[in-house]
């Protein structure tokens, strides 16, 4: 292939992400996006999912039992000429880590925000990792169609909190009962919405221009818009699209998940405006451009037993140059080792089919026979490896104790397994070795999901004692400042599995007490790469 239809095919490409505080409606709009691109045909009613069928990306039994998101999946469709691929996180505070990685594998966010509450905590946090890795961030102000904050409070609030310039694309025309339709800011063109059955079908709306649109809005709403439409010529900020994909500005949407309204306007704008595959860095400060030749991509997510008929283990790659075959042979980065990756998949939540090639910025998953790990590099010609995937210090500690004796191997083979997928982290006492290891997990909820899974997909039973930690941290300093750690007791020093040293300790005091006594010690929340 030319490098000139490489270079189209990665100009399509349009990979994001949604982050919002749990209940802002990610799951909601998630559904909605498909339904708008015409991927599904009917959005199940997402708020009594409880007693409905369970939203078509959250595929395990404990996020169908409890109408919550815990794994990251793959949602892939075209719009408009462009092909989405659409990385549904974990909603669950809980299972933070695993929207870490997957924000690793995107090239811009959708930031949901629930109009009547505005920034929360976890919103906060994952705009924080976006900002990190400078990601273009589009804000969505759900749920207008209940009563919240007014539109230029919350605008100012955003700003503020997020110390982020932001710029509406489109104005809300009232709001709860009232809500009827956007503004779209660059022509005045109005957009009225009609209600359909219960924002399971695609809705049908009247466009017009602003002043035409008088017959059609109550006076007294028209009064409003218009006094607020002036406001914002007066002060608002011009929307800069290169300032955009630099992460300095945030387009604002206004709308309702669960009424439809204001969805296509946000599809739209994904599919044109946001940011196309970007170059990665290497460890060796290269940057690889995605229409280079040479097939390229990394690791960022890996889940065992997808299918648990056939126990089969999927790790989830994201493309990074090059045109990605079927059977394509490639080298581990990390090791050097051989692999040839013949049995590729795209995703459409539990529908897969077989890929046959794929481009920069598609994420393809891969049958994996235990040889990839997250964060490896894969690459046809000579080995390259990406930037790491960092992982984050965990808060919860239990040591586990298997019911059964005699599963003792499909115990080991399970921690290890769940372990590589990120489900929790496993350390290990050096005087002890790996027979009795601690669980860490940045939830409490994970151990549930771990024991669960081990008791369905290993067949192994399983209780948990917890642990008095709850402050972790990878160590380096010099030999002498680690002896001096492993001679105290008021710590514990274990290693992780790639045998590093992490530190243990039941609150943050004892650390500073460390730092402060011990010259050339260095304590890291995330793991050093």
């Amino acid at each position: 292939m030319s490098s000139q239809d490489l270079a189209k095919e990665a100009r399509r490409r349009r990979t994001f992400a949604i982050i919002s505080h749990p209940d802002a409606g990610k799951t909601t709009l998630t559904e909605k996006l498909l339904l708008y691109a015409n991927a599904i045909h009917l959005a199940g009613e997402v708020k009594s999912r409880k007693n409905s069928r369970s939203t078509i990306s959250d595929w395990m039994q404990m996020e169908q039992e409890r109408g919550i998101s815990i794994s990251s999946s793959v949602l892939q469709f075209d719009y408009l000429g462009s092909a989405l691929n659409l990385l549904d996180t974990p909603g669950h505070a809980d299972f933070s880590e695993d929207t870490y990685r997957t924000l690793a594998a995107v090239d811009s966010a959708v930031m949901l925000l629930d109009h009547a509450k505005g920034v929360e905590s976890r919103t906060l946090k994952l705009f924080e990792v976006c900002r990190m890795r400078e990601l273009p961030v589009i804000s969505f102000m759900n749920k207008l169609d209940r009563e919240g904050l007014e539109p230029l409070a919350l605008m100012d609030e955003v700003s503020e909190t997020l110390n982020l310039q932001v710029t509406p694309i489109n104005w809300p025309i009232g709001m709860g009962r009232e809500f009827m339709g956007v503004v779209r800011l660059s022509d005045k063109q109005v957009f009225l919405f009609e209600e359909s059955k219960r924002g399971s079908q695609v809705i049908d709306f009247k466009t017009m221009p602003l002043e035409e649109a008088i017959a059609d809005i109550p006076p007294r709403l028209y009064q409003t818009l218009e006094e607020e439409l002036e406001l914002l010529e007066m002060a608002g900020d011009p929307y800069d699209h290169q300032k955009f994909l630099n992460g300095e500005l945030s387009p604002v949407f206004w709308g309702s998940a669960k009424t439809n309204f204001g969805i296509q306007p946000l599809l739209e704008f994904l599919a044109e405006q946001t940011a196309p595959p970007a170059p990665r860095q290497t460890i060796d400060d290269n940057w690889i451009e995605p229409d280079e030749d040479k097939f390229s991509g990394f690791i960022f997510k890996i889940q065992a037993n997808m299918n648990p008929k056939h126990r089969d283990r999927i790790a989830f790659m994201r493309v990074v140059s090059g045109q990605f075959e079927r059977g394509i042979d490639t080298t581990i980065g990390r090791n050097g080792e051989k692999l040839r990756l013949s049995k590729p998949h795209s995703f459409m939540a539990q529908e897969r089919a077989i890929v046959e090639e794929a481009w920069p910025g598609d994420i393809v998953g891969l049958y994996d026979p235990g040889k990839l790990r997250i964060g490896d590099t894969v690459s046809a010609g000579k080995p390259l490896q990406y930037s790491g995937i960092p992982r984050f210090a965990p808060e919860h500690f239990v040591r586990v104790h298997l019911e059964d004796p005699l599963k003792r191997k499909q115990l080991d083979k399970g921690l290890e397994q769940l372990s590589l997928e990120g489900v929790i982290q496993l350390f290990f006492d050096p005087e002890i070795g790996r027979q009795a290891p601690y669980l860490g997990a940045v939830g409490q909820l994970q151990f549930e999901v771990l024991k669960q899974r081990l008791q369905n997909e290993y067949g192994t039973r399983v209780s948990f004692q917890s642990l008095p930690y709850q402050v972790c941290r990878w160590v380096e300093g010099p030999p002498e400042a680690v002896t001096w750690l492993e001679a105290r007791r008021d710590y514990k020093l274990v290693h992780d599995r790639n045998e590093q040293p992490v530190l243990l300790a039941d609150s943050v005091w004892p650390l500073q007490y460390a730092l402060n006594n011990t010259e050339g010690l260095v304590l890291h929340e995330i793991e050093p790469l």
